[in-house]
């Protein structure tokens, strides 16, 4: 069983790899959010590495770096921002990511879920708007329902969204435990792991657009490639989880709970 936070301390985490344009704005709205955050440069190249110093410099009070060398993947930076903010002796990080897709004014309302429900994920369910494209929509409309079978449940309302409040502790266990997926899969990973260990889900919806000139790192084969080798060990993690799975499903009919607000 994983721990149970017992206090809350948020920060925010963000990670980085060539969001030279769009940071600079996503900075000045997380400067309203009144939290020490940390920008974590996964192996930007010279602009966007000197655009990150700059802002870090001019805000040196509640913006912190973490750089890896060279790119390492989604994953591997929000890790790396996680294990910083235990350092520093943090217990939960929002995870907002640097394209300007999500409204970091909503981090209030996030940090307020978790700091009513400690022991939760705080998971963002997008509401689009039309700039979204039609194959990242029923794409993740297969992965989130795979997901409800992998969990035996409609408890993650979402499960690729970059836009989430994690309790520390529990996902620098799952860490340990067996590396969570390092690129695009690592959203999916890390929230049916963390569901699976029994850290509750309390979806919160929150709009997502898509910047008509917003910088994607998605590569439609390598990374369709990983979500399907993803699918493949969720649906054996599921299998021999499978009577848990089922005692908890039983358990949740007879108190069933409300859906994304």
């Amino acid at each position: 069983m994983l721990e149970t936070p017992t206090q809350h301390r948020p920060c925010v985490v963000v990670p980085v790899f060539d969001h030279a344009r769009a940071l600079p704005l996503l900075i000045e709205r997380l400067r309203e959010a009144y939290l020490p955050c940390w920008l974590v440069d996964d192996g930007s190249g010279r602009e966007c590495a000197t655009v990150i110093n700059e802002l870090v410099a001019a805000n040196f009070d509640w913006l912190r770096l973490e750089r890896l060398r060279v790119n390492n993947g989604k994953g591997a930076a929000v890790v790396a921002g996680l294990l910083a903010a235990a350092r520093g002796g943090y217990t939960h990080a929002v995870q907002i990511d640097a394209d300007g897709q999500h409204d970091a004014r909503d981090i209030a309302k996030f940090v307020a879920a978790s700091r009513a429900a400690p022991e939760a994920v705080i998971n963002g369910v997008p509401q689009y708007d039309a700039s979204v494209p039609a194959a990242r929509l029923y794409g993740r409309m297969i992965t989130n329902r795979l997901v409800w079978v992998w969990t035996l449940s409609r408890d993650i309302a979402d499960s690729m969204c970059g836009f989430r409040v994690y309790p520390v502790a529990p996902m620098l266990q799952l860490e340990r435990a067996r590396p969570i997926g390092r690129r695009m899969q690592f959203d999916t990973d890390s929230i049916v792991r963390l569901y699976w260990s029994g850290v509750p889900v309390v979806n919160l919806r929150t709009p997502v657009t898509y910047p008509a000139d917003g910088v994607s790192h998605f590569n439609m084969l390598r990374d369709n490639l990983r979500m399907t080798a993803l699918h493949l060990r969720l649906a054996a993690g599921m299998l021999r989880r499978l009577p848990r799975l089922v005692s908890r499903r039983l358990a949740a009919w007879r108190a069933p709970q409300s859906d994304a607000v």
